[in-house]
């Protein structure tokens, strides 16, 4: 994966190995061209472009057009892109994401899909990331397991042929929610080259069994795409930086040491309301997560590199309670959970 060179006048701490980008989904109320503005403006390396009926409408007349001019949009501003295809009802009024690829006829889905990979190479997107979706009441787990892989499988097909990386994240709720059931997902699919894992380090904290750092290193090989929110155990709801429970320097110094040089994109969906203001807190907030971490500004922010390593930069035993992290510095006090608190986790009520 190439890294672009930094945009002339971008601010210095843009131009270090961690590459951060915003997702438009936290700029629903902004026309596309004034969110990618907004975003360049702050110092964002690149995008998270969701597709949806206000932001590149993949259905609207004059497609190709349209590509076009988001393409010279975003190289004008100096903007790597991703696409993400999480529009809540770009495809069905009236039902939430659906129909997705486990629904009985999940043609229109297939069709966006295809659509997204097409947009993705025509920008020059460096992945292109879907997900599962929510088992319907009438679909057997079984069925909708054999759905799901018929369904990826014309993905990646569709992607093998226009050269795209795709991008699978394991999403709460869904079908395929964790890291356990997207290995399960890439050995059905014969482990394709170009179907890769989006990892949301919210979700990691959400319920993956494992501390958030080592989630970036079980999938280190495979990370094709990274979206960062904060998050509490259990609770399925992306949260600002410093009102969950993570502590984002070791996830930082993780995805150094894993190599990761993709987008890290902010993921705050349900911030629309305040984007500018968000958006700026969070590139922020992320720089000086780097900087806290020794480990993690000797590799992301150009630190000496004989500058030693913080303590607490790797993943220890926790204890079962998580103090909440109210800044980048706050030392929280778990780093793994108990089988029994995964299992909860994932029992417990999730917020889509």
């Amino acid at each position: 994966m190439s890294v672009p060179e930094p945009r002339p006048g971008a601010p210095a701490a843009a131009a270090t190995t961690l590459r951060l980008g915003y997702g438009t989904n936290g700029f629903a109320n902004h026309r596309l061209d004034d969110a990618l503005a907004v975003i360049a403006d702050l110092g964002y390396d690149g995008v998270a472009l969701t597709l949806d009926h206000d932001h590149l409408d993949p259905f609207a007349p004059g497609l190709t057009r349209r590509v076009a001019a988001v393409g010279r949009r975003l190289e004008s501003l100096g903007l790597a892109v991703v696409i993400e295809t999480g529009a809540r009802y770009l495809l069905d009024p009236w039902q939430k994401h659906a129909p997705t690829l486990l629904h009985d006829d999940p043609t229109r889905r297939i069709e966006f899909l295809r659509r997204a990979v097409r947009i993705g190479a025509d920008l020059g997107a460096e992945a292109v990331s879907f997900w599962a979706g929510v088992r319907p009441e009438t679909v057997s787990p079984q069925c909708a397991w054999d759905r799901l892989v018929a369904g990826c499988a014309t993905v990646v097909d569709a992607a093998d042929a226009a050269g795209v990386t795709v991008g699978f994240e394991p999403e709460p709720g869904m079908l395929v929610q964790d890291i356990a059931d997207w290995r399960r997902l890439y050995t059905a699919l014969d482990k394709p080259a170009r179907f890769g894992i989006t990892l949301d380090i919210g979700h990691c904290r959400c319920l993956e069994p494992w501390p958030v750092p080592q989630c970036v290193a079980e999938v280190a090989d495979h990370l094709v795409n990274v979206q960062i929110d904060d998050m509490r155990r259990g609770v399925h709801e992306h949260l600002e930086f410093g009102d969950g429970e993570i502590d984002f320097p070791p996830v930082l110094a993780a995805l150094a040491a894993a190599g990761y040089q993709g987008l890290v994109a902010v993921e705050l969906p349900r911030d629309s309301h305040a984007a500018p203001a968000v958006a700026a807190r969070s590139i922020e907030f992320l720089r000086a997560a780097a900087a806290t971490d020794r480990h993690a500004a000797r590799t992301l922010c150009s630190a000496p590199a004989d500058a030693p390593a913080a303590e607490g930069s790797s993943a220890e035993p926790p204890s079962a309670e998580v103090a909440s992290t109210q800044t980048p510095s706050a030392e929280v006090a778990s780093a793994t959970a108990s089988s029994a608190e995964a299992t909860s986790a994932k029992e417990a009520p999730v917020h889509m």
